[in-house]
């Protein structure tokens, strides 16, 4: 039976990269899946929060975004208040797809000065990361939210690497990661981010990129994204590829460069019509840059 289920998954997740694929030029196409491995997937941020979960499948099984991120309070209604029987069939909805639940975008931050709320957000963290693993989810994904004032940089700092490195101590007997989002004002400048993660000791503690403008200060894109880079993970979180000005082109080739095979998640912020050509647009932009990406 679970011979079965497996070749059917995998018949499923090709037929259904097949059909992506054939949205843009077939040998543009072939060039990228031969140089890259990596696939775009979505965070439930804007265009799926709507969505409840058989509709959040089936809508990113049409468009081939594979993988999901889902976010709390959406319609989805993936929370801790779950049962146990409600957790397995999440957990059996996914199964039974060619889409991955790659996990939680949660909203725990650990940068407070008050010590009862960063307690309060790690345990938080610690229930969400149980979640994680009974609905088949490899990881959650946290942040730190900036750098308080009247407090030293140091010391927010160290307080926030030590509280990854206990949530990520938990996550390991889950089987867990800890995507950390590169998020928050001052914090989210990449020299903080680095000096947070020089303070991580736990190795499935992981950073996600998050496609900030601050990622462009001096010295600019390419050596800030070198400076982090044996951090990151499996994941990172960019915008609409055709809105602003992010040098997305130059960040695909940074990613192909040391040969990312991980997942793009797309967290969108505008609020098209109609989500589903949204999402197939994104996809071709997606493709074509994997393409010329060098």
């Amino acid at each position: 039976m679970e011979k079965n289920l497996s070749r059917r998954n995998f018949l499923q997740k090709s037929l259904v990269a097949g059909i992506g694929l054939s949205l843009i030029d077939p040998f543009a196409a072939f060039a990228a899946a031969k140089k890259s491995g990596m696939k775009l997937g979505l965070v439930t941020y804007q265009w799926a929060k709507d969505w409840d979960l058989p509709t959040l499948i089936a809508n990113c099984e049409k468009t081939g975004y594979l993988g999901v991120e889902l976010r709390v309070d959406h319609a989805h209604k993936v929370e801790t208040n779950l049962s146990a029987s409600q957790r397995e069939e999440v957990k059996k909805r996914f199964a039974d797809s060619p889409v991955d639940c790659i996990g939680y975008g949660a909203n725990f931050e650990y940068h407070s000065p008050d010590a009862a709320a960063l307690r309060k957000n790690i345990e938080g963290t610690k229930e969400y990361i149980k979640l994680c693993k009974d609905i088949g989810a490899t990881g959650i994904k946290v942040k730190p939210n900036g750098i308080p004032t009247g407090v030293p940089r140091e010391k927010t700092i160290a307080q926030i690497a030590a509280s990854l490195n206990e949530v990520g101590k938990f996550a390991q007997d889950f089987g867990q990661l800890v995507r950390v989002e590169v998020h928050g004002n001052i914090s989210q400048e990449i020299p903080n981010m680095r000096a947070i993660f020089e303070q991580v000791t736990e190795k499935n503690v992981k950073m996600c990129w998050n496609c900030n403008d601050q990622d462009l200060l001096p010295p600019g894109l390419e050596p800030n994204f070198n400076s982090v880079k044996k951090w990151f993970g499996d994941t990172i979180h960019v915008r609409e590829f055709n809105v602003g000005e992010y040098p997305y082109q130059q960040l695909m080739n940074l990613f192909t460069g040391i040969k990312y095979d991980g997942w793009v998640l797309l967290e969108a912020r505008t609020e098209p019509a109609d989500k589903i050509a949204a999402m197939n647009e994104q996809m071709k932009l997606f493709k074509d840059m994997l393409a010329l990406a060098k």
